[in-house]
């Protein structure tokens, strides 16, 4: 025979979306090229294996692509003839243990991704045995990438919202199947408190699709303790001890008691009874563990999901349902193939036919029946079936159909309520994990650290820039209840509503104001809050005249300190400005008694104070637009030189000085200043 040298490259198995778009006739030569290059490379010896198989790229590549596709595709049936594929997924498991029964296989068959999707598509029995192979083989390579793994899961858990919870929940998830095939990777995980701790920890998120995936890397960390050719009850008697301080730490602190980590997990699964059946089992039973056990017992919630122990009474089917029989089995609905997903997700080594008959046991219900599946307590009648049994393919069926098919109306869809938080960014999960916090966002923020933070000052300037437009000194009085308009009388002896002692209030506040005020322009150290300031004859002074405690005085000046706006006003109001004006120039052009004032000039002449209103005190002299009268007589020297001057430059001006010259004087309400 002909020595081989080297087989054609194995093309990678396609994702999900590409299946799709192959036909059936390309799907099947895909499916009979890679049973033949399979088949040739089982077909080799050991050593044309190690030197042709072991050196051929392509065909680890494939293994990990076709593990990971057909691992994702929550089922055990793909397009394409059922035969072929059943023999295909054998022909990997064959090929897998080969590559990694050798000394050197390939490095990317040894990770923990590939190893946990072998796990999931071969079930607990089989996965265990290429795990177990690798743990004894390849320890070294193996811990490297189970321990970043770990390192990475810690980070991430205990970092919370902070972290990248979406990745860390998909990476438990896929972790599961790997541990439920593999009792050493459950102890690596185990050993230590850090994981535990971190898994605690993370808990507390209200997160339900990770929260469920917690509590179920825990339970199987807990339960592969108990698993093995050398079970480690004494670890798992410490751990135990360790959920006991945490639960007992988390019922002390104002968080609700059930929500905890250890509550969901002592409730929701049968964690317990478990470990004590296998401990007793052991003949390793000791009162540490049965005390432990006792008193996580007591953390169990109240009303929690109680199982059956009876044996449920079988619905006989008598076949008056329209409906095809094939082979003793109805045929399953589409809406019915969800419930099997569901149950062959945790247990991917059942067939979907026996797990059409678990779920005719228990009436549909997923939870009794995975929960009967983890406890064993099946029925005898389930027991003895196969397991691996599955349901018939559509070119199996050759039983008749009903002879009445006729369609039926689609049953009224329930009522969807609403609400104005729906689409969000909570709904669609595409909030920010930044912006989410529990209680208070900075709890060792103190109120000095708040007046210190400057980031929101452009906010509460446009806050206070709006208020400044409202004037609550500028209201007029409401006489809706005047006596002369209701008709009515009203008590005055009853204080508060006397108007006198309403205006002696008002009196005495004005006056302390001002007195106040005077003191804080003159000398603000007045208002200092230590002992010596208030031994100070300006503070005694000051108290004498207002009536006022040390302590009123002080919480004035502070207040007007911090309130910049209230400072404004008081300036305003104690400024020795009257607000009166004695006289009020005329505006209006008027000619001089001379005949030889200006346009510009007043009546008197004066040419120091010409302009419209006269000049302002301080403003800055200005000349006027010529020397000359306008309408003085004709041929005049003076008048025809004032008459060029005032059309010199009234093309590029007119009298737009004129207009803005009188606009801010009209914003000014007519005064000076």
């Amino acid at each position: 025979m002909a020595k081989v040298t080297t087989f054609p490259l194995m093309v990678s198995f396609p994702e999900a979306a590409w299946r799709e778009h192959i036909v059936p006739e390309e799907w099947e030569a895909c499916l009979d090229a890679w049973l033949a290059l399979a088949g040739a490379h089982l077909s080799l010896s050991n050593p044309d294996f190690v030197r042709v198989s072991a050196k051929d790229e392509s065909l680890p590549a494939f293994l990990a692509s076709y593990a990971e596709q057909t691992a994702l595709s929550h089922d055990n049936f793909l397009s394409g003839n059922v035969h072929k594929t059943r023999q295909l997924r054998k022909q990997c498991f064959l090929l897998c243990h080969r590559l990694l029964d050798i000394d050197n296989p390939p490095e990317s068959l040894l990770h923990w991704q590939f190893l946990a999707d072998l796990s999931k598509i071969y079930g607990k029995d089989h996965g265990n045995k290429l795990v177990t192979l690798v743990w004894k083989q390849h320890l070294v390579s193996f811990e490297l990438s189970l321990a970043a793994l770990k390192t990475f899961l810690i980070k991430e858990l205990d970092a919370g919202l902070k972290g990248d919870l979406k990745t860390g929940e998909s990476q438990l998830k896929r972790l599961n199947h790997l541990l439920h095939a593999s009792p050493e990777v459950a102890a690596f995980f185990m050993a230590g408190s850090d994981f535990v701790d971190s898994l605690i920890s993370c808990y507390k998120l209200m997160n339900p699709p990770l929260r469920k995936a917690i509590v179920s890397t825990l339970y199987l960390c807990l339960i592969g303790l108990t698993e093995g050719e050398k079970p480690n009850f004494s670890a798992l008697v410490d751990q135990l001890y360790s959920l006991k301080a945490a639960a007992e730490a988390h019922k002390a602190g104002p968080t609700n008691f059930n929500d905890s980590l250890v509550a969901e997990l002592v409730t929701e699964t049968p964690i317990l009874k478990q470990v004590q059946q296998r401990i007793e089992a052991s003949g390793s039973g000791s009162s540490r563990a049965k005390s432990v056990l006792t008193v996580l017992g007591g953390f169990r919630k109240a009303g929690g999901s109680s199982r059956p122990q009876r044996l449920i009474k079988r619905k006989i089917k008598k076949g008056k349902g329209v409906a095809m029989e094939v082979d003793g089995y109805t045929s399953v609905h589409v809406h019915r193939m969800s419930l099997v997903s569901q149950v062959q997700d945790l247990f991917p080594e059942l067939g979907s036919g026996f797990v059409v008959k678990l779920l005719d046991e228990y009436g549909d219900d997923v939870e009794q029946v995975i929960s009967h599946l983890l406890e064993g307590s099946l029925p005898a009648h389930l027991e003895s079936a196969d397991q691996s049994e599955e349901l018939p393919s559509p070119s199996q069926v050759t039983g008749d159909h009903a002879a009445d098919l006729a369609p039926h109306s689609t049953p009224p869809q329930l009522p969807y309520r609403r609400n104005v938080f729906d689409d969000d960014e909570f709904d669609q999960l595409a909030i920010d994990t930044s912006k989410l916090h529990f209680g208070q966002r900075n709890p060792d923020k103190t109120a000095d650290d708040i007046l210190r933070d400057r980031s929101t000052a452009a906010n509460k300037a446009a806050i206070l820039s709006a208020l400044a437009a409202f004037d609550s000194d500028d209201d007029e009085r409401d006489d809706t209840y005047d006596v002369a308009d209701v008709g009515g009388t009203v008590d005055s002896a009853a204080p508060g509503n006397s108007p006198e002692e309403d205006k002696s209030s008002n009196d005495v506040r004005y006056a302390q104001d001002e007195i106040l005020f005077g003191a804080y322009r003159a000398t603000p150290n007045v208002f200092e809050r230590d002992a010596a300031t208030r031994r100070g004859k300006a503070r005694m002074a000051l108290k004498e005249e207002t009536g006022m405690t040390d302590e009123a005085i002080e919480g004035w000046g502070l207040m007007l300190s911090r309130d910049g706006w209230r400072l404004k006003r008081l300036e305003a109001k104690f400024s020795n400005f009257t607000g009166t004006q004695k006289e009020l120039a005329p505006t209006s052009w008027r000619a001089s008694p001379a005949g030889s004032g200006t346009e510009d000039s007043d009546l008197d002449g004066n040419r120091n104070d010409r302009g419209r209103g006269g000049r302002l005190r301080g403003a800055p002299r200005r000349r006027g637009r010529g020397t000359g009268n306008v309408a003085g007589p004709s041929g005049e020297r003076d008048t025809e030189a004032a008459r060029r001057g005032k059309e010199a430059n009234k093309g590029s001006r007119a009298n737009h000085n004129r207009r803005d010259q009188r606009a801010r004087k009209m914003a000014r309400g007519g005064f000076p200043g």
